[in-house]
């Protein structure tokens, strides 16, 4: 077992840690204020491995696959929802769920993706009622056999593509309902696998296809109070190697003209990319942006996040430009060869890390060093904020916010694999 956190330790230590950074002007009292009102979109797929609750055969695919066996994966809604609420009780904070249409409850009747009700998800708003929490929504473009052959919104068959267009227009409607009934706007994302694994003669066509039929989707206009839409772009995908017609410049023109939701998903672009360089230059034309924060190595295969260079420039870019009111931050990953509340609270945890770590920079400090061209200041600053005490603000956040700080979450964890997870077949 991990040990156990002495609470006048952290205690000492956090009053050590507001004397050192107020020493550089940061109000530490004031930053974990802030960080407060920040809410993490946690995604529900990573809880049963992508598979979802319908009755409608599903097929693995179009791009989405969780690799592993870990014991006591969710089998159901409510094991789902018990396990998402315990990594919810190890995280400091109030956040939100992201959920796919495919997690629907549909009792013993067959209901498929283009007959979707708002009444499916009601279970998942009293849950989430219950907890203070927000709920965001996609519609589940993937894992169908209309999705097989690797398109949906862009298919060539009318029939197809509009079985599609009904399953994302239900997808909006639900996701404003959600919003509705918890008094928080759900974001609604789309995501599509379409592509080609060779190179396509027409690229042109399957893209004009799209337009087409997102423009229908988001014919109906939703209340922004209870659902924005978002759409997000990718540059290669399992089956869609050589051409993904969901690209980074079809959606980023697409959310400018019509001034949605941008969807950047960090796993989604080179693997020498950083999707915080483009932060700054996409939110100048659009209102807001959705992040999916993931951790992709080599390609794009979703690893538990953690606090990495990488997560540290996404968060850096959202805090020092104050853009957190703007940016909407849900996370994506998926990996069933470890426990699964363990990937939640792991990948959650080092996102909000992120978060404080770039709060208690002296931003202004570096803003003008970098205004009057002092870049030599600017980098030994940076370098001598890596070993300032940031540990200790951390485990006065857990505490203040009645978390396990440090490691203890683990015996948690532990404790409810025994007495839960392992109990499942």
């Amino acid at each position: 077992m991990f040990p156990k956190n002495n609470e006048a330790q952290v205690q000492k230590g956090y009053d050590f840690a507001k004397e050192a950074y107020a020493a550089y002007g940061v109000d530490v009292d004031a930053v974990m204020a802030r960080l407060e009102k920040i809410a993490i979109s946690m995604h529900c797929w990573q809880g049963d491995d992508v598979v979802g609750f319908e009755k409608v055969e599903s097929l693995s695919g179009g791009g989405i696959q969780a690799t592993g066996n870990y014991p006591g994966k969710a089998r159901t809604a409510d094991e789902l929802r018990q396990d998402a609420a315990k990594a919810l009780s190890l995280i400091p904070g109030t956040h939100r769920l992201n959920l796919h249409a495919m997690y629907g409850e549909f009792g013993d009747k067959v209901v498929d993706r283009d007959a979707i009700e708002p009444e499916h998800f009601d279970n998942w708003i009293d849950w989430a009622k219950s907890l203070g929490l927000g709920i965001d929504f996609n519609p589940t473009c993937f894992a169908h056999p209309k999705a097989d052959d690797g398109f949906t919104l862009s298919h060539s068959d009318d029939g197809i593509r509009a079985f599609w267009i009904e399953h994302c227009i239900r997808s909006r409607q639900i996701g404003a309902y959600i919003g509705k009934a918890l008094g928080s706007p759900a974001v609604t994302n789309i995501w599509l696998p379409d592509g080609f694994k060779d190179i396509p003669v027409d690229r042109h066509g399957p893209r004009a296809r799209l337009e087409q039929a997102l423009d229908a989707v988001m014919k109906e206009k939703l209340d922004p109070q209870h659902n924005l839409d978002a759409v997000e772009c990718k540059l290669f995908g399992i089956g869609s190697e050589t051409c993904v017609i969901g690209s980074h410049e079809f959606y980023m023109g697409y959310a400018i003209k019509n001034q949605i939701l941008l969807c950047l998903d960090a796993g989604h672009f080179h693997p020498t990319e950083s999707i915080a360089d483009k932060i700054s230059s996409v939110l100048l034309y659009v209102p807001e942006i959705l992040l999916h924060v993931s951790r992709p190595v080599r390609w794009d295969s979703d690893h538990v996040v953690i606090l990495n260079d990488d997560l540290r420039a996404i968060t850096e870019e959202i805090i020092r430009n104050n853009y957190e009111k703007r940016v909407h931050i849900g996370l994506d990953f998926f990996d069933a060869s470890i426990n699964r509340i363990a990937a939640w609270a792991t990948g959650t945890r080092a996102t909000i890390k992120g978060l404080l770590l770039a709060m208690l920079e002296p931003t202004q400090m570096l803003r003008d060093f970098e205004l009057e061209g002092n870049y030599t200041d600017r980098l030994a600053m940076l370098e001598e904020l890596k070993t300032m005490p940031f540990g200790q603000v951390w485990d006065y956040y857990c505490l203040k916010n009645d978390v396990p700080v440090g490691a203890d979450w683990l015996n948690e964890v532990k404790a409810y694999e025994k007495d839960v997870l392992a109990k499942r077949d």
